[in-house]
């Protein structure tokens, strides 16, 4: 490369010419690819582009400094994470162009992709996240005693972000084998560090954690490689987190249609002369380690290979929409192969009792199962249902966590890319909102854009009627009602919670689990004592007759038949959905034409609430069986409130009761 370089020291320590020359084609290649995409991108070819001229020796050199097996979880300038792991670029150029042989079939662009043969988790827009997942890697590598390790990228802005802190927090905490790196490129979008953050260098965030924590040139190719590799075969024998910054500049916009308007010119001309390239093949050619002709014709080869695979993929056809395929790659494929309940072997049990043995003995028959939540080893838990557990199955697999519900979740997902299972508990569901961005945007979603599953189960104890205040009895199923790729689950008995938690834990998919805090100790049941599944999506009759039905779940369940039986009423399909998503249409269906009367109720308030979807449902595909307006009763559209008295008239259990006998009379 004919460009103006500094004076870089490079330190080639034990490594062989043919290494060194090895390490400048990883270099070179991304380079190239993006001179080439900076053309497409201004023939309208590609959309979109987020440039890392200048920042690629920290992808390349830390890359290489790996082992194939390592996972790597890049942003969006780190290209060369991906040329360096040999994605084929014709798959990549796809997948920069919405192509259906893309890695998210046109679902996602850039580097918004994974690959599971590459060991690469791709990234979402919220930046952070990713390292709460590198998190979950390591410690599935850590509880495997493979020896391998998980690297995290983020950029100077995202330290900014909570889960920066969470994910640090928790590997330090745990002792897991990330790198943690950091590519300060002096900006943030348009901001500059200056007004991100006010310590000196983002390396001395690290003691804050107790971890180790160095900053290196990021432009030497060989201080990122030898970095890297030096820690990484240190965390393999000795696991703990290390926090790297690597200092390097954006030589182009945050992404192109932004521009540098705002960056002073000197930056650019100072950093220009640090060109990483360059400088790397000035050192090499001065050194007589490769000639000018080597160099050369490596780039001959590259572009050739670059033009060869974008013309492969633009010549692909656009994608033509299969509805069913879209609606079909939202889950990943499972086939559950229930197992019934025993009834000759059955005890009386309490809907706590009968979560805790679904989840012992699910931990028993899947040693790949890590509960985790706060408190929840040697106390058991809030409400003591892991009480126990840590005797018999050791604090490996029944985990403590600090108090970062966002980090916790992204941990398990990171567990799922591994191939185990985790349960996690929300104290309260009410707390789940600090790790609603990992849910809704990283669980539900992965599948559908990259193919990778998220076999997590996140257990939810809600609900109100225990004087417990607006932060500690919240109805919150519809907020992951609306998420596809969710599925939830909310039972309103012994037997029900404990075969449709273990048939969650079974599913590969993000299940949310919402069990009601009332319940806990009101309810009393015969159940199997041995473990088994019940299918989820599938509601129950918790009653039947010919004159109306009251379609509700959770404690409402209740609510409803207390009702019917002070009336004492005996014509009412009363059903129990039991999963509310997917929910049990064909039932619903068959219940609404047989009495042409519906009420649907549920816990939660009004407005926006599952059964208004229900609601909209039926009126739409069941209007021709209708003989009655179809009614709803929930709670009042207020926060909880705490005083027994305003509880009580926020709840619907009395409304519910008013709402069946005008039902009936209609």
């Amino acid at each position: 490369m004919k460009t103006k370089t500094t004076e870089m020291y490079f330190n080639r320590k034990n490594y062989t010419d043919e290494q060194l020359f090895y390490i400048y084609k990883a270099l070179i290649k991304p380079r190239l690819i993006e001179e080439r995409m900076l053309i497409l991108l201004r023939q309208g070819k590609i959309s979109k582009w987020f440039s890392g001229m200048g920042q690629e020796a920290i992808a390349v050199g830390s890359t290489l400094a790996l082992e194939p097996t390592d996972y790597i979880l890049p942003l969006h300038r780190n290209l060369g994470v991906f040329t360096t792991r040999g994605i084929p670029l014709d798959r990549l150029f796809a997948q920069f162009q919405g192509k259906k042989s893309g890695y998210t079939k046109g679902r996602d662009r850039s580097f918004h992709f994974g690959s599971k043969e590459h060991h690469i988790v791709g990234m979402i827009s919220h930046l952070g996240p990713q390292l709460a997942v590198a998190c979950g890697i390591a410690l599935a590598e850590k509880l495997n005693r493979t020896k391998g390790v998980a690297l995290a990228y983020t950029g100077d802005g995202g330290t900014s972000e909570g889960d920066f802190h969470e994910a640090l927090n928790v590997a330090s905490v745990w002792d897991l084998p990330v790198i943690f790196l950091i590519e300060n490129n002096q900006y943030g979008l348009s901001t500059p560090t200056s007004e991100q953050y006010r310590c000196k260098h983002l390396v001395d965030k690290g003691i804050g954690y107790g971890m180790e924590a160095v900053q290196i040139d990021g432009n030497n190719v060989l201080e990122v490689y030898s970095t890297v590799l030096h820690y990484a075969t240190e965390m393999r024998y000795h696991p703990r987190p290390v926090l790297i910054e690597a200092i390097t500049f954006r030589m182009r916009g945050h992404e192109e249609a932004s521009g540098t308007k705002y960056v002073p010119q000197h930056l650019f001309d100072e950093w220009a002369l640090k060109d990483p390239i360059a400088n790397y093949e000035k050192y090499l050619i001065d050194n007589q380690i490769i000639s000018q002709k080597m160099a050369l014709d490596v780039q001959e080869i590259f572009r050739k290979e670059i033009n060869d695979a974008f013309e492969k993929a633009y010549n692909e056809d656009f994608i033509v929409p299969n509805t069913e395929e879209e609606l079909a790659d939202v889950y990943a494929p499972y086939h559950p192969k229930y197992i019934a309940p025993n009834f000759q072997n059955v005890a009386e049990k309490r809907m706590i009792d009968a979560i805790s043995d679904g989840l012992r003995q699910a931990m028993i028959k899947f040693p790949n199962l890590v509960l985790m939540g706060q408190d929840i080893a040697e106390y058991g838990g809030a409400f003591k249902i892991t009480k126990g557990f840590v005797e018999e199955f050791g604090k490996e697999r029944v985990r403590n966590t600090p108090l970062c519900e966002s980090a916790i979740i992204g941990a398990g997902l990171g567990l799922s890319v591994k191939g185990w299972k985790s349960v996690i508990e929300m104290q309260f569901a009410d707390f789940v909102s600090m790790g609603f961005n990992q849910i809704v945007n990283n669980l539900a979603k992965i599948h559908w854009r990259w193919g990778q599953n998220a076999d997590v189960v996140i257990r939810m104890p809600t609900g109100a009627g225990t004087s417990a205040g607006p932060f500690h009895s919240q109805s919150n199923e519809a907020w992951f009602f609306h998420t596809p790729g969710l599925k939830i689950v909310y039972p309103s008995t012994p037997y029900y919670a404990k075969g449709l938690l273990c048939a969650a834990i079974e599913d590969p998919n993000p299940v949310m689990y919402f069990e009601h805090k009332f319940l806990y100790r009101s309810t009393l049941e015969n159940i199997p004592n041995e473990y088994y599944t019940l299918p989820i999506g599938k509601a129950r009759y918790v009653t039947q007759g010919n004159e109306i039905t009251i379609i509700t779940y959770g404690l409402a369940v209740h609510w409803a038949k207390e009702a019917l039986d002070e009336l004492n009423y005996h014509e009412a399909d009363l059903i129990d959905l039991c999963t509310l998503l997917p929910w049990d249409t064909h039932t619903v269906a068959e219940s609404v034409k047989k009495t042409g009367k519906v009420l649907v109720c549920h816990e939660d308030t009004l407005t926006g609430g599952i059964a208004a979807e229900i609601s909209a449902w039926i009126a739409e595909h069941l209007f021709q069986y209708l003989d009655a307006p179809i009614m709803r009763e929930a709670s009042l559209d207020t926060p909880v409130p705490f005083a027994s008295t305003l509880e009580q008239n926020f709840l619907p259990k009395k409304r519910i009761k008013e709402k069946i006998q005008k039902l009936i009379a209609f």
